[in-house]
C-alpha cells in the first residue's frame, strides 16, 4: 500500500462525511436561528427551549433522510471491501 492510495482512501472518505453531515448541520443551524430570532423577539429567556427544538429537528432529520445518506455510505464500504485485498498486499 502507498501512501498515495492511504491518501486517496483518506480524501474520499472524508468528502463523504462532510457531505453525509451537511444536511443535518445546515437543518441545525437555520432551527437554531429560528428559535434565537422567535426568543429575541418575545424575550423568553429558557435555555434549554433552542436546544430542545433543535435536538427534534436533527433526529426527524436523520430519521427522513436516513435512508438517503446511507446508500453512498454503503457504496464507500463496500468499495473498501473489494480493494482490501489490494491494498494489504
Amino acid at each position: 500500500m502507498t501512501e498515495a492510495t492511504i491518501v486517496h482512501h483518506m480524501n474520499v472518505a472524508l468528502t463523504l462525511i462532510l457531505l453525509l453531515s451537511m444536511p443535518t448541520l445546515i437543518i441545525a443551524s437555520v432551527v437554531g436561528l429560528v428559535v434565537g430570532l422567535l426568543q429575541a423577539v418575545t424575550q423568553i429567556q429558557d435555555q434549554t427551549l433552542p436546544l430542545a427544538v433543535k435536538l427534534i429537528a436533527v433526529i426527524l432529520s436523520l430519521v427522513l433522510m436516513g435512508p438517503l445518506l446511507v446508500g453512498p455510505l454503503l457504496d464507500h464500504t463496500e468499495q473498501v471491501f473489494r480493494d482490501f485485498p489490494t491494498l494489504t498486499n
